[in-house]
């Protein structure tokens, strides 16, 4: 490594010291839980855009974040290229193995698509050469089809069929990218795909299109050779009033409707779960629980705070909960991992403190991995599931889960059930008692070895 960024690589230190520096403290990468190292359950990837790219800007102000490359080029390809480098050792320092990336994240737009091509082509030649170099591989890429004002109405959902055809060519070269770094997903994050107002907008035009643009996306793969897997992230608002891809329930049935479901799965996000009103958990279950989990995001937002934050995770309870959910499933997906879809606050502004934001989120869901290894082994979950439904198990309980009873089976078994004899068969669930047996773990599951 170079040390073009000043900071060591971050050491595994244990936890002997409470107060957090840049040394992982539950992240030991080749430590195995359940069966498999860390490094394979949580499998972490550094998002460019927010890592490199992202000034720390706010409606209300400039950027604040300092960077070793700031004021060094000229040039913007110059830069491009040089960040390349940057990102690298970063990945090698943090102990990553993976990154994530929109084109338009790594090189400048020319003044045409031919242009924007020659220009990202010079820059993946180098991440190329750096992958060949230190074993880094790409977890997911995606189009940039929201930030340009082309797209003020969306790309696979605009109105307007230039717009329309633009996306498609940006797409195709997208997944040839895919290819050529051997990307093991491919994301589509629908940034403006949805609608400000119902009363301009046809719908199923829209989503007849996009519907389209996916199918064309699922053919050229097949045409190249390009085995990566790909994924939907649902999004419920912001930029648009309404996205169509509001949320895994959402993003299910539009691609079981225009039998998409072969072909895709779903990338998840913690802060798009709870703008869309759930909690992270329920999205992973709703998405797993129809054999739709891909890939997650890793990132919290403020409780308090109605839009898109996307800060670095830190709270137990939550990576506790995705963590029990994905050692239930068995992986994270297919070929999923945990992308840092992230940013420190404005106030942690220095290149340190970029690294600390991902310690912090990479020793969050660590704790959560050993936490939620300890609930499995011991079956509290499975245990407590299984006797509350345990009247499925025999009698009339197991004839409706086999699928052998009518509407009339049903009244016959119930018409001379006194009242009481119903109330007695319920028991009660003891939810405070759960919430408390859960904190219990995370309470003492840390200090286990």
């Amino acid at each position: 490594m170079a040390d073009l960024w000043n900071v060591e690589k971050i050491p595994f230190v244990g936890t002997e010291d409470v107060k957090q520096g840049l040394g992982f403290r539950y992240y030991d990468a080749d430590r195995v839980v359940a069966g498999k190292k860390m490094k394979d359950w949580l499998r972490f990837g550094v998002a460019y855009w927010h890592t490199f790219d992202q000034r720390l800007v706010d409606p209300f102000g400039d950027g604040t974040a300092q960077r070793p490359f700031d004021g060094k080029y000229s040039d913007p390809m110059d830069l491009a290229l040089a960040k390349v480098d940057y990102s690298f050792e970063f990945y090698q320092k943090l102990g990553a193995e993976y990154f994530c990336f929109h084109d338009r994240d790594i090189a400048p737009e020319g003044d045409n698509l031919r242009e924007s091509n020659k220009n990202l082509d010079r820059v993946v030649d180098r991440m190329e050469e750096l992958q060949k170099e230190t074993g880094i591989k790409l977890l997911w890429n995606t189009c940039n089809l929201f930030n340009n004002p082309r797209f003020f109405a969306g790309a696979a959902t605009s109105p307007f069929a230039d717009v329309y055809a633009y996306a498609g060519g940006q797409l195709k070269h997208s997944l040839e990218i895919a290819k050529r770094l051997g990307a093991e997903n491919y994301v589509f994050w629908g940034g403006r795909e949805g609608y400000e107002n119902l009363w301009n907008t046809d719908y199923k035009r829209e989503q007849d299109n996009i519907a389209r643009f996916f199918q064309m996306a699922v053919d050229y793969a097949e045409e190249i050779g390009l085995d990566a897997q790909f994924l939907l992230e649902p999004k419920p608002k912001e930029p648009t009033t309404h996205q169509y891809d509001f949320d895994a329930a959402t993003t299910i049935a539009f691609l079981k409707t225009y039998g998409l479901d072969d072909h895709f799965k779903l990338n998840l996000e913690g802060n798009h779960a709870n703008l869309a009103g759930h909690t992270y958990q329920h999205e992973i279950r709703v998405a797993r629980t129809a054999g739709m989990l891909g890939s997650l995001d890793a990132n919290q937002g403020d409780k308090l705070l109605g839009w898109d934050l996307d800060e670095f995770p830190s709270d137990l309870y939550e990576t506790t909960a995705v963590m029990w959910e994905v050692l239930a499933e068995g992986s994270i997906g297919p070929k999923g991992g945990l992308n840092f879809d992230a940013k420190p606050r404005r106030t942690s502004f220095s290149e340190e403190d970029l690294f600390l934001a991902h310690v912090v989120g990479m020793d969050a869901f660590a704790a959560g991995l050993l936490i939620a290894a300890k609930m499995h082994e011991d079956k509290f979950i499975e245990n407590l599931v299984g006797d509350r439904y345990s009247s499925y198990d025999s009698g009339i309980g197991a004839k409706i889960s086999a699928g052998e009873t009518s509407l009339a089976d049903l009244e016959e078994y119930a018409l001379d059930i006194p009242n009481e004899d119903i109330l007695a068969s319920v028991k009660a669930d003891k939810l405070e008692a759960l919430k408390a047996t859960i904190n219990n773990y995370i309470l003492s599951g840390l200090t286990e070895k």
